[in-house]
């Protein structure tokens, strides 16, 4: 997927987030977000488009406080604020489409990234939170298997970067012998993750592993992400233990 696609997508996957939780009660537990309820939810993706928004908008040269999408506290009692949400998505995706995707100097949470990175990160972002949203309220959630396929892709190319093993050193544990993760969707595309060495690197390819994750593309994705366990339509071969142990420190954002 391109910078325009990523857009898009940011306004789209929010959209059908509004869908999916029509007439949904906000007070309702996320399951996949331990602790939150729906209308929390809803105030950290809304807050999350628009802290983006700002800081894609002013060029924001240093880290802007991001209280609106961690404190999230509130009424949860009306309605969704549908309008809300989908306006901060179209200013954000706006304020993207302004800059443009060249090399436009700007703070971004991870080393000599720009403005590309900020939408393709909340076009994930937001995308992964609608399927939070669609497994608490109990409807179905589906991707389409390109952004399925690109947000893997940002998956693996995120949690390998060097930087996190400084920010949390217990991602360390992950490292070692004969530690290598290969994820193979049911469309033939493959993810080859090698942990062998003093820092983890990514491939596509679908050379053998110590374990094999295997399944529907949009389910690799939430395995990943911990939005699902693996099991069902995804299929586990060979050493789980390093899977499980994975999974435990598989975390970025």
């Amino acid at each position: 997927m391109d910078f325009d696609r990523h857009c898009a997508q940011i306004v789209d996957q929010t959209a059908r987030l509004v869908a999916d939780l029509a007439g949904a009660d906000l007070r309702a537990p996320v399951p996949s977000c331990p602790a939150w309820t729906l209308g929390m939810l809803v105030r950290h993706v809304g807050g999350g488009h628009r802290w983006a928004e700002q800081i894609v908008r002013t060029r924001a040269p240093g880290f802007l406080p991001d209280a609106q999408l961690r404190v999230l506290d509130g009424d949860d009692t009306g309605p969704l604020p549908g309008r809300w949400l989908v306006e901060g998505a179209e200013r954000l995706a706006a304020a993207l489409r302004a800059a443009g995707p060249g090399v436009v100097e700007l703070w971004t949470p991870v080393p000599g990234a720009r403005t590309p990175f900020y939408a393709r990160r909340f076009a994930h972002e937001t995308a992964v939170h609608r399927a939070d949203a669609a497994l608490a309220a109990g409807v179905p959630f589906a991707l389409a298997p390109e952004a399925a396929a690109d947000g893997i892709d940002e998956w693996m190319a995120l949690e390998t970067l060097p930087v996190h093993l400084e920010r949390d050193p217990a991602k360390r544990d992950v490292l070692g012998a004969g530690r290598t993760l290969s994820f193979r969707a049911d469309s033939g595309q493959a993810w080859l993750l090698d942990a062998t060495g003093e820092t983890a690197t990514w491939s596509r390819s679908g050379a053998g592993a110590a374990v094999t994750v295997a399944g529907p593309l949009t389910e690799l994705l939430l395995v990943l992400y911990r939005r699902r366990d693996a099991g069902g339509d995804v299929e586990v071969r060979g050493d789980r233990a390093l899977l499980d142990r994975y999974l435990r420190h598989a975390a970025f954002g």
